[in-house]
């Protein structure tokens, strides 16, 4: 809350309310979505809302974007404290990845966030994204939304601040730089990621030999050295491991890791290991376009962070209790030619509204709705098809979200 003096009245549109308003996945008009949020909290059979559009617009002008992250740290601890959750080897891989997403076209937020200047059309604003993501759980762990001039690597480094030391990040192309690779190893954690072959001359050389794998020293080039002074990091050349991969399509894939146990983690581990991080890419089309995570609800740049941390704490707790049932598909499908999942965009729409129930209703009340949902959400699965893939298109064009032609319903 931005004043100790906000929201201490029980109105109808309280703190607690506002959170959970803002918590459902909302896609639509204020008005639509207040509809539905009365609806659902006081089980009219009649939408009959309780404030207008106005009211909520001046009460989010207090709500602190950092609740959202808050309300998601709090869940995400607690989860993993008390779910069986998947590892490899006895460490959590975490992937990180980042994007760019489409934000409002008005002045206050282009002049924070930026704008893309294309060759073609009038310049877009954008904002650039970063998650570090639990790639077996599929739980994201840390989410970033900030101006578009700040770099991948940049964001990478705020969230490896809240790395734990049984963590294994996967980075992918775009990340290696040694004072990265420093700062993981600062913090006791590991990590794998391909590198370009021409990005060093240690990766030349290792390329050029002919070699499945060899340990080498990594020094440091002038840039990793100023930024691991900066950090109080330490200067002095890494050791890491350099593998070579064969990809189905003939090309050669170069990974570097800080894994130099040749007997623990043998050779053979490391092409699967590394394709762990693909769910983290996955990731941004759910956030894309199945919670449409650019259908921002307002016009200020708050708004934008708000909507933004809402809608991972949401897509956080659809997960967590998607895969609550995740043990069940597996003993009801055992006998089938394939293994199954949960559907997870069945899983989203299961939760719009309830998630409004499972913020506001007594402790007492949410088991028995976590159970209903959990039913509801294991008639919804899909069979996996092992062997499927799809040619990835790069050239396709962004829907835009017009806050005046939002959808009824």
């Amino acid at each position: 809350m931005s004043s100790t003096k906000d929201f201490i009245r029980n109105t109808a549109l309280s703190f607690k309310n506002l959170i959970a308003f803002f918590a459902n996945l909302n896609k639509g008009s204020y008005e639509t979505e207040l509809k539905a949020f009365y609806k659902t909290i006081n089980n009219q059979e009649v939408a009959n809302p309780e404030v207008t559009k106005g009211a909520v617009s001046k009460a989010r002008k207090k709500l602190k974007p950092s609740a959202f992250i808050e309300l998601n740290e709090k869940t995400v601890q607690e989860y993993e404290q008390q779910a069986p959750l998947k590892t490899w080897y006895g460490m959590r891989p975490v992937g990180v990845d980042g994007s760019t997403v489409t934000v409002p076209d008005e002045t206050e937020i282009k002049e924070h966030f930026g704008v893309w200047e294309g060759r073609h059309g009038d310049p877009c604003p954008k904002a650039r994204i970063s998650q570090m993501f639990d790639v077996l759980n599929h739980i994201t762990l840390d989410a970033i939304i900030k101006p578009k001039s700040q770099g991948e690597r940049e964001l990478a480094a705020d969230h490896f601040l809240k790395l734990m030391p049984s963590d294994l990040v996967l980075l992918d192309r775009g990340y290696p730089a040694a004072w990265l690779f420093s700062l993981i190893l600062s913090l006791d954690a590991n990590f794998c990621a391909r590198v370009k072959i021409s990005q060093w001359k240690v990766i030349k050389k290792f390329f050029r030999s002919g070699k499945m794998e060899t340990i080498v020293k990594l020094p440091m080039s002038y840039s990793s050295i100023r930024n691991c002074r900066e950090m109080g990091l330490e200067l002095e050349p890494i050791k890491i491991r350099l593998i070579r991969i064969g990809l189905p399509s003939g090309e050669t894939e170069i990974l570097a890791t800080s894994l130099l146990d040749q007997e623990k983690f043998a050779y053979d581990v490391f092409a699967e290991l590394y394709h762990l991080r693909w769910p983290v890419e996955e990731d941004y089309k759910i956030m894309k376009c199945r919670i449409q995570v650019e259908n921002f609800s307002g016009k200020t740049v708050r708004s934008v962070y708000q909507d933004f941390h809402a809608k991972v704490f949401s897509k956080n707790l659809t997960m967590m209790i998607a895969n609550s049932v995740e043990p069940l598909v597996e003993k009801n499908t055992e006998s089938r030619k394939y293994k199954y999942q949960v559907n997870f965009t069945q899983a989203l729409s299961a939760i719009k509204n309830v998630i409004v129930l499972l913020i506001l209703r007594p402790s007492d009340k949410i088991h028995s709705i976590i159970e209903d949902l959990q039913a509801l959400i294991l008639r919804c699965v899909d069979a996996i098809r092992p062997g499927r893939s799809n040619k990835r298109i790069f050239k396709k064009r962004n829907k835009k979200f017009n806050p005046a032609y939002r959808q009824p319903a």
